[in-house]
């Protein structure tokens, strides 16, 4: 571990964790697959911590078919209910089915637009929203484009899509970064390093 300032939210004591906060979290994602990975995985957070699902990764890695969105969307109610008895998952219900109808609205929103990405980029003209809070205590838990796409996903069918869940996610796919001022990953200690 280095002695690199961070986020205030990030467990030092979790490498994994440390290591999602450094690699991914607030990098600007265009890969749908990915897109798709992390929809799942955020809907899955609902009412817990992030590093809960954080460890289950790998297991939702292989329960839905490394987030290929045909493949998802192509899971039986048999296979469905595999994996909500497969212990590297969160097991529950509603957000398991949900994987599938979710990734069902992806392919026609992939068909409508091109791809997710140019879909869901389109919320914030392409350019990631740059916020620099000084704490982590500044972040807020919506927006106006996370409101925009939780309505408008909730709309043509997705669930676990609420507006908190979809800042999180725009947080994890790059939409939004929102390192705070101190960490190495915010863009004023990047442009201060380049120095």
């Amino acid at each position: 571990m280095n002695a690199r300032t961070r986020c205030g939210w990030v467990p030092l004591d979790k490498p994994d964790y440390v290591e999602y906060h450094d690699r991914e979290w607030g990098v600007p994602v265009h890969d749908d697959r990915t897109l798709l990975e992390m929809l799942i995985l955020e809907g899955a957070q609902a009412g817990l911590s992030w590093y809960t699902v954080l460890r289950r990764r790998e297991g939702y890695h292989e329960a839905f078919r490394n987030f290929d969105p045909a493949k998802v969307a192509r899971l039986t109610d048999t296979q469905l209910e595999r994996i909500l008895q497969t212990a590297n998952v969160i097991r529950h219900r509603q957000k398991i089915w949900s994987a599938r109808a979710n990734a069902r609205v992806f392919l026609a929103i992939q068909k409508e637009h091109g791809s997710f990405d140019a879909y869901l980029w389109s919320f914030v003209g392409g350019t990631p929203i740059v916020n620099l809070p000084r704490t982590h205590r500044e972040i807020r838990p919506t927006s106006e484009e996370s409101d925009a796409i939780s309505r408008d996903l909730k709309k043509r069918g997705m669930s676990f899509v609420g507006s908190t869940i979809m800042y999180a996610y725009m947080q994890a796919v790059g939409l939004v970064n929102d390192h705070t001022q101190d960490c190495f990953r915010s863009p004023r200690q990047a442009a201060r390093d380049r120095k």
